[in-house]
């Protein structure tokens, strides 16, 4: 009996053993998969969206300051470079306020809130809660991604200030630009890359078709039309730009600036930043050669505003299909984006007789719809992989018809606010200048600072 009750003991003693080993094996099987599902800091993508977040920034200042500044005339270069600096300076406060949790924040996400759907919520308003510790699924700082996206929410607004240039209020501008990035931008970035439902339905936007491009240029021509030609415009007679090396070096600070851009928006250094990388060269290349020979064909001349105006036209094309398309893509975009580029500003806007005055709408706008549309077209699994999207070309005619949705949506979007807004400021604040004012020029009456001494 006694042996039995020894043996009953070293049994439950085994057994309690066994137990507590299993507790602490699938314990310790619970911590690995906690930290194997942990992001962790990958320095080689850091140090790549690191430099992209900068070239990016190149775009803004000094790339579109330099660019418009030199298709304006001498006595309003100012005005163009203090819109730009405007934008920099109160957009990204903006974006650190509010615009990040606006577009990316989870907060509605997580509580069950279907305004998901449409905004991402509070809970990283003012950047709350993330530190320097806090790391993104492709192994970057979000701080990182904070302020990668905050350079796309400030090329966007100054795209759009080419369609009213050399008439406008700084003051009118100001209040209007902050308003628009707020009820146009923001939402925009939520609906396409934050979650929201075109992000949900499958659109494509690699880098800013839609969100960037399609958002300004649209806005740029609802602009134009509201506040009037330039007293001084004479329909089919541009008026001459006064430095054409700014446009020239405004156009590399663009095409340099766009590989971060482009190549950047895969969050990662790997092979779709490196096709990111190729399908935005080829395709701004062809851009400008083809617009250059137009230019040739039709005026006699190939001219240098032209050629930089064609690049232009391909950067922005290529900018939503740069995740998603290869090399046929990307020459084929080339092709046909600057044809239509070029028939918008020098066919439709003569003929319509609406003073867009340095093309944002018959570029960006233009371009952005050809791009986001032609994605459904040339989307190939040879670069989106395996489980990835194709388009018409490759059979699949669904990803086209979902690109001409995402497109129609974000025309009539930023059609709808810009007309609000331009009502509502130009009633409170007002936004055209005195005829006086645009006739002398905006930089001595609104900034009283004249370019050349």
């Amino acid at each position: 009996m006694k042996k039995l009750i020894e043996a009953y003991s070293i049994g439950k003693r085994l057994a309690m053993t066994a137990v507590m080993a299993g507790l602490f094996s699938v314990s310790a099987w619970a911590d690995d998969a906690a930290t194997a599902a942990a992001p962790v800091l990958d320095t080689g993508n850091t140090a790549w969206m690191i430099t992209a977040t900068a070239l990016v920034l190149l775009m803004s200042i000094p790339g579109i300051a330099l660019f418009y500044g030199g298709l304006v005339r001498q006595k309003n270069v100012l005005s163009i470079i203090m819109q730009t600096m405007l934008i920099v300076g109160v957009i990204s406060i903006l974006w650190v306020a509010i615009g990040y949790s606006w577009a990316f924040g989870t907060g509605f996400k997580e509580s069950g809130n279907p305004l998901f759907a449409i905004m991402g919520g509070f809970d990283k308003a003012f950047l709350n809660g993330i530190t320097p510790s806090t790391i993104t699924g492709t192994g970057i700082p979000e701080l990182v991604f904070v302020m990668f996206q905050c350079m796309f929410a400030l090329i966007t607004p100054a795209l759009i200030l080419g369609a009213f240039a050399e008439r406008i209020k700084f003051s009118g501008y100001m209040v209007f630009i902050i308003l628009w990035t707020i009820l146009a931008y923001f939402p925009m970035a939520h609906w396409v890359w934050g979650g929201g439902f075109l992000q949900e339905m499958g659109a494509i936007d690699f880098a800013g078709g839609t969100v960037v491009h399609i958002n300004a240029g649209i806005s740029a021509l609802v602009m134009a039309l509201m506040i009037g030609k330039r007293d001084d415009y004479k329909t089919g007679h541009p008026i001459t730009p006064h430095n054409i090396t700014f446009v020239f070096l405004g156009t590399s600070f663009l095409w340099l600036g766009w590989f971060g851009f482009n190549a950047g928006s895969g969050l990662a250094a790997d092979g779709i930043a490196a096709n990111a990388l190729m399908v935005t060269h080829v395709a701004t290349a062809t851009a400008a050669a083809v617009w250059m020979t137009i230019d040739w064909i039709c005026n006699k001349k190939p001219t240098t505003v032209g050629a930089c105006t064609g690049a232009v036209a391909g950067l922005v094309a290529i900018t939503p299909a740069a995740g998603s398309t290869g090399l046929l893509g990307a020459f084929c975009i080339g092709l046909i984006t600057p044809i239509v580029c070029f028939f918008m500003v020098a066919v439709v806007k003569p003929r319509f007789k609406y003073d867009d005055a340095l093309d944002a709408f018959g570029v960006h706008g233009i371009g952005g719809i050809v791009g986001s549309i032609l994605t459904g077209v040339f989307a190939t699994r040879f670069v989106t992989g395996e489980n990835g999207v194709e388009g018409a070309l490759y059979g699949d005619w669904h990803q086209l018809g979902v690109q001409i949705v995402a497109t129609i949506v974000s025309v009539a979007f930023s059609a709808a606010v810009t007309f609000i807004l331009y009502k509502i400021v130009d009633r409170f604040v007002g936004i055209r200048v005195d005829k006086r004012v645009e006739e002398e020029g905006l930089d001595i009456y609104e900034h009283g600072e004249s370019a050349y001494n």
